[in-house]
């Protein structure tokens, strides 16, 4: 395509203004980018895996993960060297965080991983900054060159249906609820309610133990995952939950095992009874 469009703008200076001109050669110029790029991810043999992320993702089997919350990296490892210069120069810049498990090698649930920064030292090694994003199901697993990898399926929160649900808009004036339906929009609301005010109560739980924390405690949690989210208004906008949850759960001192409970969970009324037992046992401590 490259020389076709050289030999038009030979043959056809004289005829073709100067902006077409440019144009050309800024198509050529992207054009060849975007081959180069994907032929630098066709020699990893990726086969556009990054396109759904999905299929063959990257597993660094380390330490327990959560969405929204930043989770810094050291890496030395070899195969983690390469996992990481593979995610960043594929475009990606994502990879899968999961606890290690004695019979099947890593968990059955984790976290992505969104690379922001990587500083590369000397000898090899590099600091990565990352932050949480969705999580996921382990499906299938696999290995590549030294590190894991996993086919995935991606976890969301189970909501409840408000209103007309997912009735189409265009016939609401049409829609006549059934006496059955009523009753499930009824007892629908009434769980939202519900779960609002678990919400907050947990919420309002989880600021009284951050602030009897002991000053040092407090500013190294600050200094390390930075402040706790805000309470969210909106309990079903996003797909895994309010944010404090998880920088609450990255914090709190529990067992990797019941943490990883917690991340699989689907439901947002289940995480919230979880943090708030967990909660009601360290500050029976901090009261002692």
């Amino acid at each position: 395509m490259k020389r076709i469009l050289i030999l038009i703008l030979v043959k056809n200076k004289n005829h073709l203004s100067l902006e077409l001109i440019s144009f050309c050669f800024i198509l050529i110029y992207y054009c060849c980018k975007f081959y180069l790029f994907l032929l630098n991810v066709l020699m990893y043999n990726d086969t556009f895996f990054f396109f759904s992320l999905t299929k063959n993702v990257p597993i660094f089997v380390c330490t327990m993960a959560y969405p929204t919350v930043p989770c810094p990296l050291h890496v030395f490892e070899p195969r983690y060297r390469l996992m990481i210069r593979r995610s960043i120069q594929t475009g990606t810049k994502q990879f899968g965080m999961c606890v290690s498990d004695t019979q099947n090698s890593f968990a059955d649930y984790g976290c992505m991983l969104q690379i922001r920064n990587v500083h590369f030292l000397p000898d090899g090694r590099s600091v990565v900054d990352t932050v949480g994003g969705k999580r996921f199901r382990v499906l299938k697993r696999g290995m590549k060159d030294g590190y894991c990898t996993a086919d995935i399926e991606y976890l969301e929160d189970v909501k409840f249906q408000e209103n007309l649900g997912d009735q189409n808009l265009d016939s609401v004036h049409f829609y006549q609820p059934n006496n059955q339906q009523r009753a499930q929009n009824v007892e629908d609301e009434d769980e939202l309610e519900n779960l609002r005010q678990l919400h907050d109560l947990v919420y309002s739980q989880a600021c009284s133990w951050f602030q009897n924390l002991r000053d040092r405690f407090r500013s190294q949690i600050l200094q390390h995952f930075g402040s706790m989210p805000g309470r969210e208004e909106n309990l079903q906008a996003i797909p895994n939950g309010p944010a404090w949850c998880w920088w609450l759960l990255a914090v709190l001192p529990v067992d990797p095992r019941y943490q990883l409970s917690v991340l699989s969970m689907r439901s947002l009324k289940e995480r919230l009874t979880k943090i708030q037992h967990i909660l009601t046992y360290f500050s029976r401590d901090q009261s002692k």
